[in-house]
């Protein structure tokens, strides 16, 4: 082997078992170097060892020098720190449409990205209740496609699933085909969707991808988003998931809501650290915010019971208080 390449394949052994094998807290010596590198059938000498390192930091990686808690080399800067690639790690877990399979492919890719000791230390130390994974195993195809389509401004093409109960047993169909002109991909609660315009409509519409099957891109030119939304530059995907709830859609209004005290976080949580309160007293506050007054917001607003009440507009009120009428009937009073 000529020396050029075998330089060429030591160094890069070399960046491959700093990589792996050390950090801050577990440096190796040029000794241990030095064995590991013969282990691979390469030989060098200490001299060697310090020459290639000096090469790697002239081409930007932080290799450093330790003398606590042992004399040695490890890389100091890699593309995530430790924290982030929790981060990570935390969300593909506890991401449920992400199937067994493709969540234990990206934990292992992402544990790729800090050494071996870090990688074997973060395991096992973040502890969720997780919610069962779905099984759609195309997850990342549909993610291209769709991305693909709204790229290149095509309609796309899917089948789309669902339960149904039959006698006593629940079974999954295949639904039938959707044509939809996609716009954007949304993360809302755990879940991944889809927002487009279903051909029939004039609104815009969105689809889980975990039940979304054989997407395909059509040459059908996309219906554009101008046509349905209020928006005109670009799909603003965050403000439509805020603005929503559930992600429903619905007539985009203006509401005003009187709210306890105690009701102040979960709405920073929708709306964010913008909201405007006025008419604080004995313990409420009220806030005015436009958001697509549909379904979902009936919904939402349940949830909170006596500390959160539509004061306008009176159409919205009505169908609050129709719904809790109806569940009075459920229950009996």
């Amino acid at each position: 082997m000529r020396q050029n390449e075998t330089g060429r394949i030591r160094i890069l052994a070399l960046l491959e078992l700093l990589d792996e094998l050390t950090d801050e807290e577990h440096p190796l010596s040029s000794q241990e170097l030095i064995g590991l590198l013969q282990e691979q059938g390469i030989s060098t000498g200490r001299k060697t060892v310090y020459r290639d390192v000096s090469a790697l930091r002239a081409h930007g990686f932080e290799i450093l020098f330790s003398r606590k808690p042992k004399a040695g080399f490890f890389l100091a800067e890699r593309r995530f720190e430790l924290p982030e690639v929790r981060l990570l790690m935390d969300a593909v877990q506890a991401a449920p449409f992400l199937t067994e399979k493709k969540t234990a492919e990206l934990m292992r890719k992402l544990s790729g990205l800090m050494s071996r000791t870090q990688a074997g230390e973060t395991a096992g130390k973040t502890h969720m209740n997780l919610r069962p994974k779905y099984d759609n195993e195309e997850i990342y195809y549909t993610i291209d496609a769709i991305s693909r389509a709204v790229a290149q401004k095509k309609k796309i093409s899917f089948l789309y699933r669902r339960h149904v109960i039959r006698g006593n047993r629940i079974v999954r169909e295949e639904g039938r085909r959707f044509v939809i002109s996609p716009y954007a991909l949304i993360w809302d609660s755990d879940k991944y969707y889809l927002a487009g315009n279903y051909e029939k409509y004039n609104d815009v519409s969105v689809y889980r991808l975990d039940r979304i099957k054989h997407a395909e891109i059509t040459a059908r030119a996309a219906r554009p988003f101008q046509e349905v939304s209020g928006y005109r530059d670009r799909f603003d995907a965050e403000d439509y998931a805020a603005k929503t709830f559930h992600l429903y859609h619905g007539e985009l209004q203006t509401v005003v809501l009187r709210c306890a005290d105690e009701a102040l976080e979960p709405l920073l949580d929708k709306f964010g650290g913008n909201l405007k309160i006025s008419e604080r007293e004995n313990g409420f506050f009220c806030v005015r915010v436009k958001v697509f007054a549909g379904e979902g917001l009936v919904e939402w607003l349940l949830q909170y019971g006596d500390r959160i009440c539509v004061l306008a507009p009176q159409k919205l009120r009505d169908q609050v208080a129709e719904r809790v009428r109806c569940i009075g009937k459920v229950y009996g009073f």
